[in-house]
């Protein structure tokens, strides 16, 4: 069952390879010895941790002014469909039909009032502290509409959720005014490639192993009752 869940979060890894701002899955194990004084001797394998590779991935340039990235440490903060505060690394945003800003996904991005509404044709930059300015056509003012909530919590205290967004165990973060963002750039996945192709093969041979083991063992029992029997 141990294997079976590592080359799940593996071949999860693997698949998001590409996702932006994807971060890769982590996962540790221990052997917990039976607590029997018949089978003292023997172990069980039980889930320690699952947690997430926090470190940033590569940047690479995009031009365009709605994919951002952020730089260092920090977080972008959505709404999550129940209506909570989650956080997340993947900038591709898009402006929805309504006018929202969001994710590729669908998430409205956070503001410090809510989330943050453009004006129907705007023209939007957006600035390294997440200020959103928009110019309406026909104009020569820019103004500010909002700026986007950049938080910083702690990294133990990050959890993902089965959305793929993370969510903070102390609650809603305060927004960390040193957390900066770059325009018309984004960030790749964190994924190690080769890495995961390693431990996916590692996994692979020693689940045989342990097959092999199993029938042995069965094997054994066969005879031995073959010869108790005879």
């Amino acid at each position: 069952n141990a294997l079976t869940h590592d080359l799940e979060v593996t071949s999860n890894n693997l698949a998001n390879a590409t996702t932006t701002g994807f971060r890769a899955d982590t996962v540790a194990f221990r052997a917990v010895p039976m607590q029997t004084d018949a089978a003292g001797t023997r172990v069980f394998v039980v889930e320690t941790s699952t947690g997430s590779n926090l470190a940033p991935g590569p940047m690479f340039r995009t031009d365009n002014e709605l994919d951002i990235a952020v730089q260092g440490e920090g977080w972008i903060t959505v709404q999550a469909p129940d209506g909570s505060e989650a956080y997340t690394r993947n900038g591709a945003l898009v402006v929805t039909a309504d006018g929202t800003l969001a994710t590729a996904a669908g998430a409205p991005v956070m503001g410090g009032g809510g989330p943050i509404s453009i004006p129907p044709d705007s023209q939007i930059a957006l600035g390294t502290d997440g200020t959103v300015s928009v110019r309406t056509p026909g104009q020569t003012v820019v103004n500010s509409v909002g700026r986007i909530k950049l938080v910083n919590p702690p990294a133990e205290a990050m959890v993902k959720g089965p959305d793929g967004l993370f969510r903070s165990r102390e609650g809603e973060a305060d927004a960390d005014d040193n957390v900066r963002i770059a325009s018309g750039t984004l960030e790749a996945s964190n994924v190690n490639v080769v890495e995961n192709m390693v431990s996916m093969i590692a996994a692979a041979r020693q689940f045989e192993m342990q097959m092999k083991m199993l029938n042995t063992a069965e094997q054994n029992e066969q005879k031995s009752n073959q010869l108790l029997g005879a």
